[in-house]
């Protein structure tokens, strides 16, 4: 990684107004990266690390497809074509985000998405679902396993949060945004959902192949990052599951309840300490926590505890690793130095992924913002590159990434974004399908009408 250098007053100023004017002078191609800023403000910081970490999907998204790759590195045989049909979802989210603060231009924003949800709508898909990974120019399904060469609802769960989230965003009256609209509800409503249950049992599955039938036999039960597949199966108009799906699947499995304190903080529902942070983001990228209730918890009690729980995990350092504390925390599934983990308590190799405690700002606002101020400008030479900060770092072995990962870098974005307006959870949230599926599962909701 290139030594980075601070930048002057001046420089500042240029990068606002540009922020501030969109894409006026600037290439359609790219956003230019900077490097750190000294003495902003809280909100300043915010835009630069948004507005950096947007261009994973802007500028590094596939040029065929506009898709978003898998990852910035090719490791493990993935090739350049890879594209990630969950980190689409959420690079679909950040492309409102951007249109949101005028990074770029709104035709700009129609353009992208347009040649997205086009490519989407002719690429390789099982009773509407799509597949973990598609090649990214020619549509066709790469496979993610010997047996994992079909359909993955979960991944098409992700995506759909960020499309639903566009339909109700780009609703201008012209013929570019009707297409958009048409085609995400034309690719919403062949969903077969129902296909999922395996026959009509109390429980959704995972994967399904034409080459492998259900051999992957994975049955979808939490609490884990799949709340959202239940509430678009529950929401879907053509082929919805029944309640009984959520209330006889994804709530029985023995680690869905828990009701046990770890650091002060009550845990309702699933693995003792929480698990990886992603549990408590990726499903919640639209779904929006505030208020949100069923008879199994309170989500943003839920949340938030998890996230406290993990910070004060890494606060309290049992394992005594080089770096953590109230400045540098946060425990999530990432890149480390054997390959990749799911991070968290009681998986703790003495690896921070910038994205745990970056994506946990609506929940901990304070300490995410200790995290950012740190990882920005004490270490920011060392993890602070063209697309925000590298995926994870680990100072008790000197190890740091240089990798980016897609579904790592769109939650920064787009929960600062709900930190900060709310604008995907007001999105989501507004979505007529998503409104009946919560009130078929008796949610509480302030969003709910």
């Amino acid at each position: 990684m290139k030594k980075l250098i601070l930048l002057p007053l001046l420089m500042l100023l240029t990068y606002c107004s540009q922020a501030q004017n969109g894409a006026k002078g600037e290439a359609a191609e790219g956003i230019k990266p900077v490097g750190i800023i000294k003495n902003l403000t809280d909100s300043a910081l915010l835009d630069v690390v948004q507005r950096q970490t947007f261009r994973y999907f802007w500028d590094f998204g596939h040029p065929v497809s506009g898709l978003a790759r898998e990852r910035n590195n090719v490791a493990y045989d993935y090739g350049n074509e890879v594209v990630t049909i969950g980190g689409s979802g959420f690079g679909v989210m950040s492309l409102i985000v951007a249109d949101h603060r005028k990074w770029i231009t709104h035709q700009q924003a129609v353009d992208r998405l347009l040649k997205m949800v086009n490519f989407l709508y002719r690429a390789d898909s099982y009773h509407g679902v799509f597949p973990h990974w598609l090649n990214g120019e020619t549509g066709k399904i790469i496979p993610f396993g010997r047996k994992d060469d079909g359909a993955d609802l979960v991944e098409t769960s992700y995506l759909f949060q960020g499309l639903l989230c566009a339909r109700q965003y780009f609703n201008g009256d012209n013929q570019k945004e009707r297409e958009i609209r048409d085609r995400i509800n034309a690719m919403w409503g062949d969903v077969e959902w129902s296909w999922f249950t395996r026959d009509g049992r109390d429980n959704l599955y995972w994967h399904w192949s034409p080459n492998n039938g259900w051999a992957m036999n994975f049955a979808i039960r939490g609490f884990n990052e799949c709340l959202i597949t239940y509430i678009l199966a529950e929401s879907a108009d053509r082929y919805p599951v029944g309640a009984n799906v959520y209330h006889g699947g994804w709530a029985q499995s023995n680690f869905f309840t828990n009701g046990k304190t770890f650091y002060g903080h009550k845990l309702p529902l699933g693995f003792d300490y929480g698990g990886p942070l992603f549990f408590s983001q990726y499903s919640f990228l639209g779904l929006d926590p505030k208020g949100l209730k069923d008879q199994y918890a309170d989500y943003w009690e839920q949340n938030t505890n998890h996230t406290l729980i993990n910070h004060d995990y890494c606060v309290d350092n049992p394992k005594k690793y080089k770096g953590y504390g109230e400045n540098c925390w946060g425990l999530t599934a990432s890149d480390n130095f054997e390959g990749y983990n799911a991070h968290s308590p009681t998986n703790d190799l003495g690896v921070i992924t910038p994205t745990a405690a970056l994506s946990a700002f609506p929940y901990t606002p304070e300490y995410s913002m200790k995290a950012l101020r740190h990882f920005y400008y004490d270490m920011g030479d060392k993890i602070w590159g063209d697309y925000g900060f590298v995926d994870a770092f680990s100072e008790s072995r000197n190890w740091y990434a240089k990798s980016y990962l897609a579904i790592d870098e769109g939650p920064i974005v787009v929960m600062i974004e709900n930190y900060r307006s709310g604008l995907l959870w007001k999105l989501f949230m507004s979505c007529p399908e998503v409104q009946h599926g919560l009130k078929k599962l008796d949610f509480e909701s302030p969003m709910i009408k």
